[in-house]
């Protein structure tokens, strides 16, 4: 897989648990954390550089803080 050097993930801000990048179906993508399943929206995307440009916004999401974060029972 080709890591785009343009994404810096900070710890998660929910646990500070580490996040990740999650491509599904090679048309969307997500930071997810490993700990707590945090997650930002996911971005749409058709073309290579449209997928990068979708690192890019997720990523920046996920720093800011802008998580979407379910209980147990939710």
């Amino acid at each position: 897989m080709e890591v785009n050097p343009n994404v810096n993930l900070e710890d998660c801000p929910v646990c500070r648990g580490s996040g990740y990048l999650v491509h599904e179906g090679g048309w969307n993508v997500q930071v997810e954390c490993a700990d707590c399943s945090a997650h930002t929206v996911y971005v749409e995307y058709e073309t290579p550089e449209q997928k990068k440009e979708a690192e890019i916004q997720v990523a920046r999401l996920w720093n800011m803080g802008k998580v979407v974060k379910s209980d147990a029972g939710e």
